[in-house]
Parts: structure tokens; C-alpha cells; sequence
């Protein structure tokens, strides 16, 4: 399959698969879960879910993969967390932030495989 092929195909996946939870695997063999939130011909937008009991951590590739509240390395906009006001404990009365913001070059992507909500 050619390198344009293949690029078209996965924005195609991802495209039909709006809003739908996905795994995304990336180049350098690591990996990511979270929703689709958008989509263009450059960029795969994705919100990974935090989960509050687990500690930050770093894998090595093939494993699952997510850097909580600094963007994917090398990918997007480091450290963009939604702005002031989501983060735990600021504010009155305002929930815990729930996901990370990723944006993912389509370049970068070699697969993505949707998952099941439960």
C-alpha cells in the first residue's frame, strides 16, 4: 500500500469513526486510547482519558502509552490542558479535568482500532 494510500485510508477510518472510542498507533510503536473529537487532512484530534487512581507513566513501544497533561511528545501542542478552570481543584464547583487533548499528525499514524465503550 503507498505511503498516500495508506494516509487516506486511515483518515477514512477515522472520519467514519467520529466520536467513536479508538486505539491509535503511532510510528514509533507506541500507542493511545481516546475518543475522536475531530478530524482534517493533517490532524487527528483526540481525547484520552485520565484515569484519576493510576499514576503518570511512560512505556516502552508496543505497550499503552499516555503522558498526562503534556501532549503526545512531539505531537500537537505540549502541555495543553483546556485553559484555566479545568484542572482539579480550581475554582468553585468545578469537576476534575477527565481527559487529555491530543493532536496527532495522520502522517504518524500506522493503525487505529475502535473500541468498545464498556
Amino acid at each position: 500500500m503507498s505511503h498516500q494510500h495508506h494516509r487516506q485510508h486511515i483518515y477514512d477510518v477515522c472520519r467514519d469513526h467520529i466520536h467513536a472510542y479508538v486505539l491509535v498507533e503511532l510510528e514509533d510503536g507506541s500507542s493511545i486510547d481516546g475518543i475522536i473529537t475531530g478530524l482534517d487532512h493533517e490532524s487527528l484530534y483526540l481525547a484520552a482519558p485520565i484515569d484519576l487512581h493510576e499514576q503518570p507513566s511512560h512505556h516502552q513501544a508496543g505497550s499503552h502509552h499516555r503522558q498526562y497533561g503534556y501532549g503526545y511528545p512531539g505531537y500537537g501542542d505540549p502541555g495543553y490542558r483546556g485553559g484555566p478552570g479545568y484542572g482539579p481543584g480550581y475554582g468553585y464547583g468545578y469537576p476534575p479535568q477527565r481527559f487529555n487533548r491530543f493532536v496527532l499528525p495522520l502522517a504518524g499514524l500506522t493503525s487505529i482500532s475502535v473500541l468498545p465503550w464498556y
